[in-house]
């Protein structure tokens, strides 16, 4: 069965193809190399023992999606990570964020309700969620006004899944992620992110590698065990197995709705402190940090409330903060060359 996976040389995307090829599928790999490279075919090849098929497309040109889609007619499913997402940025220029956010969303699912079956899986956050009211965060909670045109576009793209799926063949599963963390324990494949890290993790790594002078604690003071954010830091490799289960949900037709959503995280709140010691523990180095005022736009905690994935979908996070932590690093070490 042949999947696309966007967005697949990506973080979790090319994670995602090592566990669709380890179920037997034929993966073809999307991604137009604006924020990754075309060496993740090479990771992703050593790990699987298979190289995905690969085309470089701009989802945000409709005619490369059309013709993607004739090449491809017995196209099983998609699953869409192919989006910008630095909250930052999108502030800063939110047409670029609606233009490939959206406008490549749409392109997509006016090819996919051509089919005669369609099964796609929506990469989506738990940014949806803004700063909820109570804590864990489960499936029901109120979706609360975005807080950043890149939160707005996951809000709008759920809701443009569920207005097509509904007057069409399409099946969907929507995965709103918490916080993917760690690189493949192989370290072929990891995060790398171009520039400057834009998340925590990435930061930690290269601080710890000397590429940047210490990791910047955005806020000291929040209600929080010690004064840190908390977040709900999850395994890459735990996200990508889901994203499997969800298609194989949907190819198996035990979907019980045109569109599902479950949350994806350990259903455990870490804090940046406790992220920034898990580190130290399983790299054995002490890393320069410091305290500074918050950041505007960060929610206090955010974890999640993971019943419904485990009862419905039969997944559950496997994998542990430090385990994130110690794969991250040899992640690092070895794209930096550090014994």
């Amino acid at each position: 069965m042949k999947i696309a996976v966007t967005g697949g040389l990506g973080f979790i995307g090319s994670h995602t193809a090592v566990e669709l090829i380890g179920r037997g599928f034929e993966v073809i790999v999307i991604d137009n190399l604006s924020n990754a490279s075309e060496q993740v075919l090479d990771g992703i090849e050593a790990i699987a023992g298979v190289r995905p098929i690969f085309e470089k497309i701009d989802l945000r040109e409709k005619q490369d999606v059309v013709g993607f889609f004739k090449k491809y007619p017995d196209l099983k499913g998609v699953i869409h990570f192919a989006a910008s997402k630095a909250v930052g940025e999108s502030v800063q220029d939110p047409l670029l964020y609606y233009e490939n956010n959206i406008g490549a969303l749409v392109y997509l699912l006016q090819q996919l309700q051509q089919l005669a079956e369609a099964n796609f899986i929506f990469s989506s956050s738990c940014t949806v969620y803004g700063q909820a009211v109570t804590m864990p965060i489960t499936e029901a909670a109120p979706i609360q006004p975005a807080m950043s045109p890149y939160g707005n576009t996951k809000q709008v793209g759920e809701e443009i899944i569920r207005d097509v799926a509904n007057i069409s063949n399409i099946n969907a599963v929507l995965l709103r992620y918490f916080n993917p963390i760690g690189a493949h324990a192989s370290a072929e494949i990891g995060e790398l992110p171009l520039g400057v890290p834009q998340n925590l993790v990435p930061f930690i790594t290269q601080t710890a590698a000397g590429l940047r002078k210490e990791v910047s604690v955005y806020g000291a003071d929040y209600p929080t065990n010690d004064g840190t954010c908390v977040r709900d830091y999850i395994h890459v490799v735990d996200v990508a197995k889901a994203h499997v289960i969800a298609m194989e949900r949907l190819l198996n037709k035990q979907n019980v709705a045109k569109v599902e959503t479950f949350n994806l995280g350990t259903g455990t709140g870490s804090s940046v402190l406790e992220v920034i010691h898990a580190f130290e523990k399983v790299s054995g180095k002490k890393l320069p940090y410091k305290l500074v005022e918050r950041r505007p736009g960060d929610v206090i905690e955010a974890y999640a409330d993971t019943r419904k994935a485990n009862e419905i979908l039969g997944w559950e996070a496997e994998l542990s903060l430090e385990d994130a932590m110690r794969d991250a690093w040899n992640w690092e070490r070895k794209i930096r060359t550090i014994d």
